[in-house]
């Protein structure tokens, strides 16, 4: 065979396609370079182009002047097959989807309208219908405007980038009513300094309206620190406040990486790795657990940690039966050293008291969690005396021995500080007579009247009056009880599901400068968390399967999509149908406990403020290359699925027999 053959063949592609008979590659690394062999023109969308070049069936591309009337019709054929294939194929849609109460709504339209239904078309979807549903989501939002302008809002901001490298920049906004999403806007052209982000925040103002912002919730990024500083300058009367969601994450993550958490969890992961990497290890343990999963998939890594080794301790004596049964000990892959390892972690008693030392430690910083994620009330008024009480918790956990919870408060107070005892979070804590009237020596902590000062005069900026009126007058009467303060009816703020702002709408009428205050602090977020769960929205959205929709309607089906899932999950949350809100249908943040590695496969990646920003690189999603390894798709633990089966190290004492080998 010569070079000239050898060269022919390595262009050539081992297809069926018909289009490689009338085409060759320019280059073997690059498909989508092919050359015609009737006029040497080359197409560059691949053989689907060249195929188009041959057949003359499209303006996209030029026609080949020289082509066969064979190859025309040839060509033209297996383009009309391959678009009747795309036409015909089945489109998968979750199981989950019914549990979609839009797609309920939509079931049963359609069976109202009985025989004879036509959907609507392409051009209706892209415009008629999307105009009207966006038109009809804003309506639905009016209450939440009325509540914008009544107490105030937070703008929320957020970026990261998608599996494409896309930078995306999200900007929500959230009232006493919900959150609601604004606009995304693609940012991959420009750097994200300071100046950029404070641009987007202030462009998000203007439209809302300057004077119904209270605050920016972002998190702790050197770029949104120095994008405060530009903020503050223009607009001296507003505040700029970390993330509370993403700041208690770093605690828990500080706290999971100190040496004595770090051991615990490493077995557990370990053991359930083992489980659910055998077919037949995992059906045992559903047969002792009841069909029941051990993983428990969070929302982040650490919640899918903490809910993972709760499952584990609730079904502590199943699995302890479990690994002293016949039926475990028989399973081949238990006698690996895997397997052993397994079974002893399991009838490890100080494994058992480990973890629950784990749960006790982590529970208060999951309760202060569970309270910002939750969207059941604004959290700005608890989020800092939920932290004060749960460190005193962390301690009782250690008999208030400090040589033993000293290393677990200090990673606590060092994430807490500049983020979470801010001003305008000091304040809040102050103005709820939750905790304000319980604990009285709260009106002489230095700390505290310091910070509410500071935030009186942020709020009040300018006004010296009404900055007077509310440190040197209202106060007073405030901590003091007097007027309605003293009513019976007020001790209602002893209970911690009170509303705090609607409190001090109804007996803060004789302090009308700290009430107005009060009622905008009160009705304030304390997470940016809405904005980032806009990100699958937003990707689901812009997707190579679209056809590449204007940035008006890209907006637009981000607009009515986000809406409509943050008044379907307050609804929800509402009427008590969702029972956790740390808990996820989805395994992406519970890879750790599946397979070796598998945490590096987190979609949502905490960063500190001490951790440089990249440019263009915000690291909120995953790379191709951070998939999963084991599989091309995110293992769903709910559904019914198998799980790939890995080789076990054998210990040289067990004989390997090929015929035992699973059958998959």
């Amino acid at each position: 065979m010569n070079a000239t053959t050898q060269q022919d063949n390595v262009l050539k592609r081992k297809s069926d396609d018909v289009g490689w008979e009338y085409g060759s590659l320019i280059d073997p690394s690059n498909l989508d370079k092919v050359k015609c062999m009737f006029c040497n023109h080359v197409s560059t969308g691949g053989i689907y182009r060249l195929k188009q070049h041959v057949a003359h069936v499209s303006n996209a591309v030029a026609k080949c002047k020289k082509s066969s009337q064979e190859a025309k019709d040839r060509c033209k054929k297996s383009l009309e097959e391959a678009s009747k294939k795309r036409r015909e194929k089945t489109i998968p849609i979750p199981f989950n989807a019914c549990d979609n109460d839009d797609f309920k709504l939509m079931c049963e339209a359609i069976g109202r309208f009985g025989p004879g239904f036509e959907p609507p078309s392409k051009h209706d979807l892209r415009e008629t219908l999307l105009s009207q549903e966006h038109a009809r989501v804003k309506n639905l939002l009016q209450e939440r405007d009325a509540e914008k302008m009544k107490n105030g809002c937070s703008i929320m901001t957020d970026a990261w980038s998608d599996r494409k490298r896309r930078s995306i920049m999200n900007l929500c906004t959230n009232c006493a009513d919900g959150s609601s999403f604004i606009k995304s806007k693609e940012m991959s052209a420009v750097s994200h300094t300071s100046e950029v982000i404070f641009q987007l925040v202030d462009e998000g103002i203007e439209e809302i309206g300057p004077e119904h912002v209270v605050q920016v919730v972002t998190d702790n990024a050197s770029n949104n620190i120095g994008a405060k500083k530009i903020l503050l300058e223009k607009r001296p009367n507003m505040f700029w406040s970390s993330c509370a969601t993403h700041t208690i994450n770093l605690m828990l993550q500080g706290i999971g990486n100190l040496p004595r958490f770090t051991k615990v969890l490493d077995k557990a992961k370990a053991f359930t790795i083992f489980v659910y990497g055998h077919t037949r290890t995992l059906d045992c343990m559903r047969h002792f657990s009841s069909g029941k999963e051990i993983i428990r998939p969070g929302v982040t890594r650490f919640a899918s940690a903490y809910l993972t080794l709760e499952s584990l301790l609730d079904k502590k004596d199943q699995l302890r039966k479990m690994v002293v049964d016949g039926r475990w000990d028989s399973l081949r892959e238990v006698k690996s050293k895997n397997g052993k390892a397994a079974t002893t972690t399991i009838m490890s008693m100080p494994f058992w008291k480990d973890v629950k030392l784990c749960l006790n430690v982590f529970e208060p910083l999951v309760k202060v969690l569970r309270l910002v994620d939750g969207h059941v009330k604004p959290s700005m008024g608890f989020v800092y005396g939920e932290i004060v009480k749960a460190k005193k918790e962390i301690k009782e956990v250690y008999g208030n021995v400090a040589s033993r919870y000293k290393d677990v408060i200090d990673v606590v107070e060092k994430k807490m500080k500049d983020r979470l005892d801010s001003p305008l979070h000091l304040a809040a804590y102050l103005l709820n007579p939750y905790y304000s009237y319980a604990d009285t020596n709260i009106f002489d902590d230095g700390t505290i009247t310091e910070g509410f000062i500071s935030c009186v005069e942020t709020f009040y900026h300018g006004d010296d009056s009404k900055q007077d009126q509310a440190v040197n007058v209202e106060l007073r009467k405030f901590q003091n009880r007097e007027g309605s303060f003293a009513k019976k009816l007020a001790r209602t703020c002893q209970n911690f599901e009170y509303n705090a702002a609607s409190w001090w709408k109804l007996y803060g009428n004789e302090v009308p400068t700290l009430q107005r205050m009060a009622m905008r602090i009160l009705s304030l977020t304390s997470g940016a968390l809405a904005c980032e769960r806009n990100w699958s929205t937003f990707e689901n959205i812009h997707t190579k399967k679209r056809n590449r929709p204007t940035t008006e309607r890209l907006n637009d089906l981000s607009f009515i999509q986000f809406n409509s899932r943050m008044m379907a999950k307050k609804q929800m949350i509402k009427e008590k149908k969702i029972a956790d809100v740390l808990f996820s249908t989805e395994t992406t943040e519970a890879q750790g406990f599946l397979f070796e590695g598998g945490d590096e496969c987190d979609v949502v990646i905490y960063r500190d403020e001490d951790e440089e920003e990249m440019d263009n690189t915000v690291p909120m999603e995953v790379d191709e290359q951070l998939e999963p390894r084991r599989s091309a798709r995110l293992r769903q633990l709910y559904e019914a699925e198998e799980f790939d089966s890995e080789e076990e190290e054998f210990d040289d004492e067990e004989e390997k027999h090929p015929d035992d080998e699973d059958d998959y």
